[in-house]
């Protein structure tokens, strides 16, 4: 989990990159969550992992 500055919950490439580098690495990531000023973003709820 983690925020967005700029207060847009919507997942970066970056954020999304994540995934990749956990799936090499053999890490399960359960979900991933983005905080902003205008709500929040679940990678799970989004369809995303």
């Amino acid at each position: 989990m983690h925020n967005h500055p700029s207060g847009d919950p919507k997942p970066s490439r970056d954020d999304i990159e994540i995934k990749a580098a956990s799936e090499a690495l053999g890490i399960a990531i359960h979900d991933h969550l983005v905080i902003g000023r205008k709500g929040h973003a679940s990678f799970r709820s989004l369809g995303l992992l």
